[in-house]
């Protein structure tokens, strides 16, 4: 799952994005590699080339500011997800373990800080805080999602394997940041695919037991002649 950041301060002609794209890129930056509270409206109006005045015509508050960076975050991850679901349409095995491999790759090599949406919740005790509710909804909605898509693949106990995925993942994240994230990713694809494989095999052998006492009950049928 990508971790973090900040978009190109300019698009590929050069020119410079209109100041909201400017500042929530220069706000994402920041939040994310100094924290929430050790970044003020002053330094994210200077790095997005701009002024308070324009930062607050924007953004109502800095609580507003920092929901709207990670809402803007949350609808790049739906995106990665949505077009996973676009390469492995009809397979929903294949896209779980693609969409696990893309979560493990971005733990090593783009996410130092892990997780921008778990930072936020840790540094934001309040729990109305308008970007604790976009953390908890995004959140709420994975778990849900993987869950279905556990369905649709058929693995035994959708409900428990997208809860033992959500909290391999999120301990991955704290990992990378309290010991670093040298070869975790590996590791953490490894668990992930063993906890995948585990559950298609107990969901196989549940669906043959299931065939099996269809078969043993249609055969011990009385046979009714008319």
């Amino acid at each position: 799952m990508i971790a973090s950041t900040a978009r190109p301060a300019a698009d590929r002609q050069g020119s410079s994005p209109p100041p909201r794209e400017r500042i929530l890129a220069a706000a994402r930056e920041l939040f994310y590699r100094r924290g929430i509270h050790a970044v003020g409206v002053d330094a994210i109006a200077e790095a997005a080339g701009t002024n308070k005045m324009t930062l607050y015509r924007h953004f109502a508050s800095k609580d507003v500011l920092v929901a709207a960076c990670l809402s803007e975050l949350t609808q790049e991850f739906d995106a990665a997800w949505d077009a996973l679901a676009a390469a492995h349409a009809g397979d929903p095995e294949g896209q779980l373990l693609a969409w696990l491999h893309h979560v493990a790759d971005f733990k090593e090599n783009e996410a130092e800080r892990g997780c921008a949406l778990a930072n936020a919740a840790v540094e934001l005790p309040d729990w109305d805080h308008p970007a604790r509710r976009v953390v908890r909804e995004y959140k709420t909605a994975l778990r849900e999602r993987l869950i279905r898509l556990c369905g649709d693949a058929k693995l035994a106990d959708p409900e428990r394997l997208a809860d033992e995925v959500f909290l391999l993942c999120e301990g991955a994240r704290i990992t990378a940041q309290s010991v670093g994230s040298e070869g975790l990713s590996s590791r953490l694809t490894g668990m992930l695919e063993a906890l995948v494989a585990d559950h298609a095999r107990r969901g196989k052998q549940g669906e043959l037991r299931g065939r099996t006492m269809r078969s043993r009950r249609y055969s011990s049928a009385p046979i009714v002649r008319r």
